[in-house]
């Protein structure tokens, strides 16, 4: 792993984003590589790539957030990335990234998507948009096989919960680490790392409510 390229907004440097798609091969990301390759087959959207620094198949932790922005395009106004990376170069990635190093959660065992996996030059989401956003979701759980909790980050990503419920996957609900939120209920966005401690104490003692 080229772990020198791990930390906040390195996804602005081309050497790094070339060094995550030559990695995409690997084998703990090629299965979820082919996962988004598939979704492009939709056409006229963009769908980013899994990060392969994260867990991939092996992890045990999904961070489900909302709909890809615009710094994980690489068609837009800015160049982006083209990965969905808590190294992209935003202000929502970065202040992820330093909730998950204060919750001390394993980036291996970490897979971060979204409930709409797809940019399509808005944030608005449509009723449509979600139900096949949601169907994509079931088939991204079926390819993590070591899968314990899902953390929907954000309220949009809590409209995942229906379909959820009914897995064996413990579920945790954490607001989103993005500018507005910061901005507007601070409170809430400091305790962001609080919940993702929850999450990882949850998965650390087993898997087990008890």
């Amino acid at each position: 792993m080229t772990l020198d390229d791990d930390f906040p907004r390195s996804m602005r440097d081309e050497g790094v984003r070339e060094r995550r798609r030559l990695m995409l091969d690997q084998l703990h990301i090629a299965p979820l590589a082919a996962y988004a390759a598939k979704l492009r087959e939709r056409g006229s959207v963009e769908v980013p790539e899994f990060d392969p620094l994260d867990g991939g198949t092996n992890a045990r932790y999904l961070f489900l957030f909302e709909k890809p922005g615009p710094m994980t395009a690489q068609n837009g106004k800015r160049k982006g990335s083209g990965f969905i990376s808590r190294n992209n170069d935003d202000a929502t990635a970065a202040a992820a990234y330093d909730f998950w190093q204060e919750a001390r959660i394993p980036r291996e065992q970490t897979v971060s998507w979204n409930v709409i996996p797809w940019w399509n030059g808005t944030v608005k989401i449509s009723k449509e948009e979600l139900s096949q956003g949601v169907q994509c979701v079931r088939e991204l759980i079926a390819l993590l096989p070591n899968l314990r909790a899902v953390v929907m980050v954000g309220r949009r990503a809590a409209k995942a919960r229906p379909y959820l419920e009914s897995t064996r996957l413990k579920l945790f609900t954490s607001d989103h680490p993005g500018p507005k939120v910061r901005a507007v209920w601070p409170d809430r966005w400091k305790a962001i790392a609080s919940k993702w401690i929850e999450v990882r104490e949850f998965v650390e003692s087993g898997g087990s409510d008890a």
